[in-house]
């Protein structure tokens, strides 16, 4: 069983070298001869020890149920510490005085690449790249080097897809059951082709066009709404903003993220790449590749999330306007609530300043429910919302009923069974329980271990941030913050990427071993 664990593990522990390995052709560009030099020792380190353990074990038995969830919970927990490595390398490498060279002109203050000495600000950043979150410890973006900032995209951009897929659409060793597992274990469980390899193919080959489109939505949009933007920051920010956007990762370029363009129209641009990141890619490969444009309505989850997004952002407006406390209510409540309900996390408000009832209700009608299930989303999923919300008119519309009366249910295009319901019901709920029992503890934490100046509201806005990979803050996740709520947001956004199951499974195999107990 133990060779099966650290097999698949070293398979992605081989692809995150390779990962590592191309942001330092960015510093090779840009010229950054010590970024380059620590993504060359952590990518070869990585990748390097990696086929080395995956070679030595050989062949290995297939994965069964109980092992997938563990395996992917164990290979995510290798993928953010050994992700830390560039981090930590580079900020011991780089000497202070080249560090100041980060910071751009005009401005006085410190880089934050020096925040990543400490090992722990390490973890936390490449906790929040690889799970799609976008908390950080950089709080001024620009003063990392543009090496830095490219690896926290594309390590968003990579997680968001998912490592295991990855995997899955490289290595061949993984036939039958075990891919079926695995990919079950990470991905929606949506098979687009014949067999699991040629799912993972197909998952990667949607997400590439995608991002590819988008890439020259952005740098072309960028281009004619602000004419004087340099053509090179001009290209680095739209790829960038591309991965981010796509993954719903919401990392940054820029000082302040989007807030730093100062610009309305740029923030109408940045709408488009967050809806589409907020859908599943099943839907986008029906579209693109099944000619079903009739999919933009047909499909629930899409049309929820678009219902959502115009009714969430008018009404989140409204409730700014009426506290009075900012002066561009629409703008600002439209474009926050598609960050949060797509779980990007891009900002242009100072959310620390709002009232208590505008961040509640963001809270919970965007964050905890989060967008498509098949997508780079956190949250609970909005077809789990749908499912609860359904559910819970079935579970009343039975009472007046007769007693041997069979009452089906037709959800998502499926017509369900009374025991199917029951089912379906039963996993959405105990989901969506541990869920938020995960943000009520991290709450508890927040407020015993946040600064002073913040309220109940900001400590549950920020636990629902973590949980929910969203990345929007308050202020509270900051470098000077205390070392346990910055651990405990790491197990959050850890928890919240592979959607909780898997790490209570591996903590049970680590406690309990794999063999059946009475409970």
């Amino acid at each position: 069983m133990y060779k099966t664990f650290v097999k698949q593990i070293a398979s992605l522990q081989i692809i995150l070298g390779w990962v590592m390995l191309v942001p330092a052709l960015v510093a090779l560009v840009y010229q950054e001869w010590y970024s380059l030099i620590g993504f060359l020792i952590s990518g070869i380190f990585t990748t390097g020890s990696g086929y080395a353990i995956y070679r030595f074990l050989g062949i290995t038995a297939d994965p069964q149920h109980k092992h997938s969830l563990a395996i992917a919970a164990l290979g995510w927990f290798m993928i953010i510490t050994l992700g830390s490595l560039p981090y930590l390398a580079i900020a011991h490498l780089t000497p202070v005085h080249v560090m100041r060279e980060f910071v751009p002109d005009g401005f006085d203050y410190e880089s934050s690449l020096i925040n990543f000495r400490n090992p722990l600000h390490a973890l936390f950043e490449s906790t929040s790249a690889f799970t799609t979150t976008g908390l950080t410890m950089a709080y001024h973006e620009p003063s990392v080097g543009k090496a830095i900032l490219f690896y926290r995209s594309f390590s968003q951009w990579v997680g968001g897809a998912g490592f295991i897929v990855m995997a899955l659409a490289i290595f061949k060793q993984l036939p039958g059951q075990g891919a079926v597992l695995l990919y079950g274990s990470e991905a929606s469980g949506t098979k687009l082709r014949t067999n699991v390899i040629h799912t993972a193919r197909a998952i990667w080959k949607v997400y590439l066009l995608l991002t590819a489109i988008m890439f020259l939505y952005l740098a072309i949009g960028t281009y004619f709404i602000l004419p004087d933007y340099p053509i090179s920051e001009n290209l680095f920010d739209a790829i960038n903003h591309a991965m981010c956007g796509q993954s719903t990762g919401g990392f940054s370029t820029l000082d302040d993220s989007i807030a730093g363009y100062g610009s309305m129209e740029m923030e109408v641009l940045l709408i488009l790449p967050m809806l589409l990141g907020g859908l599943s890619i099943p839907f986008f490969f029906r579209l693109l590749f099944q000619g079903g444009v009739s999919e933009l309505w047909r499909d629930m989850q899409t049309r929820s999330i678009i219902l959502a997004s115009l009714l969430g952002g008018i009404t989140l407006s409204l409730f700014l306007m009426h506290s009075g406390i900012v002066s561009n209510a629409y703008r600002e409540g439209v474009f926050q609530f598609i960050s949060a309900i797509t779980t990007t996390g891009w900002q242009t408000s100072n959310i620390s300043g709002w009232d208590d009832l505008s961040i509640l209700f963001i809270v919970v009608t965007a964050m905890v429910v989060g967008g498509s299930a098949g997508g780079t989303v956190g949250g609970i999923k909005i077809i789990r919302a749908l499912i609860l919300q359904k559910g819970l008119r079935w579970y009343v519309a039975k009472i007046f009923l007769p007693r041997h009366a069979i009452k089906s249910v037709k959800f998502n295009k499926r017509i369900l069974l009374p025991q199917e319901m029951h089912s379906e019901l039963a996993n959405a709920g105990i989901f969506t329980l541990i869920y938020l029992l995960f943000v009520f503890v991290s709450t508890m934490f927040t407020l015993y271990y946040m600064g002073s100046g913040y309220s109940l509201a900001d400590a549950i806005f920020e636990s629902a941030s973590a949980q929910g990979t969203v990345g929007l803050s308050t202020g509270i996740t900051d470098p000077g913050m205390s070392w346990v709520l910055e651990g405990v947001y790491i197990v959050q956004m850890w928890a919240g990427r592979i959607e909780i199951i898997p790490l209570l499974v591996l903590l049970r195999v680590v406690l309990f071993g794999t063999k059946p107990r009475i409970i």
